[in-house]
């Protein structure tokens, strides 16, 4: 099979779908591996690297045009919807429930769209996810410790505080990987940590891992408004696979909180999760809305590039060499919690929750592409 690697122009994007190992594992295999000029640039993977072991260094049209399989790290932007096309299997982070031009494009121009959030175990596990959630919850953590300094608009506090001070408080909304990684952040610089779940069963958990030493509170509007008033930094982690993300933080909570207090919305690329929050960029990451510093960065991950992308590669090239070797319908088959990441095929929604976020029609994956038993 052609496989395309495209070069990411999402502002800020430094990422790239597949590493040179990765690449070279597909060359392997017998694959065509075509990989656009500059695309490894920004996580430190220079064209020849890429050459070295087998690629074909081409242009951008070529990459577009001659795949048969592209892999992507973002989901495509307007320049890029031009390219979509009939015929191409486009494998990437989508988060579509959030964009209605972009699922409007897909559907429009017969592509089949399989997104990496929505691959989902028969246990609900998302692994091509999880490694950008565990970055992305990290992240969190040092950007909220960080725009707490003064210079940069904040209360003027240190998270970790000192001996005889005590340090700053954490509020995590969602136990989730996001929420556990960003907890983990947040305890090793000393705050005061508390997170907001709604299953018992994995506060139980949390609790567990964490040893107690973080405060686990049954996740309600209530309890969401007194916790996030006597926050320094609050993190939302909330995830729905798929779908919108709630707006459990209104604009009247945010009114509440201290001035020079920050909110890091990680769900943002799901519409938020927050009523005030808006995507940004690496290079115009915060706003102030109601004296809270709001960091809402849409690609946290990109801003730590070669982490990234060995993480990601890590865990999306077995699915990747599933569709190379057996082609979408059987790789599919052979595996449903592939199927589940097909979000848009022959130009129907077959992923339930972004039919629901735009009000389109739904048609099972079942429906549009039968699958026989293997």
């Amino acid at each position: 099979m052609k496989i395309g690697v495209a070069r990411e122009i999402k502002p800020d994007e430094y990422r790239v779908a597949l590493t040179p190992a990765g690449a070279r594992e597909l060359v392997q295999r017998g694959h065509d591996v075509l990989i656009e000029t500059g695309a490894g640039e920004g996580s430190s993977f220079a064209d020849d690297t890429y050459a070295a072991v087998g690629t074909r260094v081409v242009g951008v049209d070529e990459v577009w045009e001659a795949s048969e399989l592209l892999l992507k790290v973002k989901e495509p932007v307007e320049p890029e919807y031009r390219r979509l096309r009939e015929g191409l299997v486009l494998f990437t982070y989508l988060h579509i429930a959030a964009d209605e031009p972009l699922t409007r494009a897909l559907v429009e121009s017969g592509i089949t769209a399989v997104a990496y959030e929505t691959v989902e175990t028969d246990d609900g596990a998302l692994p091509l996810l999880a490694p950008m959630s565990e970055i992305a919850g990290r992240l969190a953590a040092q950007a909220g410790a960080y725009f707490l300094e003064k210079p940069l608009g904040g209360r003027g506090l240190l998270l970790g505080g000192v001996a005889g001070v005590a340090p700053g408080k954490v509020v995590v909304i969602g136990g989730g990987m996001v929420g556990y990684n960003a907890a983990v952040i947040a305890l090793g610089l000393g705050a005061n940590v508390t997170i907001l779940e709604r299953s018992v069963d994995r506060m139980r958990h949390l609790e567990e891992i964490l040893s107690g030493r973080v405060s686990l509170l049954m996740s309600s509007s209530l309890q969401i408004e007194e916790s996030v008033a006597g926050a320094d930094v609050v993190i939302g982690a909330v995830l729905i696979p798929g779908a919108v993300a709630p707006k459990l933080i209104t604009r009247k909570m945010v009114g509440e909180m201290k001035d020079g207090s920050v909110l890091c919305d990680v769900a943002i690329d799901q519409g938020g999760c927050a009523e005030t929050s808006r995507p940004t960029t690496h290079s115009d990451p915060v706003y102030v809305v109601e004296g809270v510093t709001h960091y809402c960065v849409a690609n946290m991950p990109g801003a730590v590039p070669i982490t990234s992308t060995k993480a990601l590669t890590n865990v999306t090239l077995p699915y990747a060499e599933a569709i190379a070797d057996h082609g979408l319908r059987e790789a599919v088959t052979r595996d449903r919690a592939l199927a589940r990441g097909v979000n848009v095929l022959e130009g129907k929604v077959t992923y339930e929750a972004v039919a629901e976020a735009h009000g389109l029609d739904y048609s099972p994956l079942d429906d549009v592409l039968p699958l026989a038993p293997v």
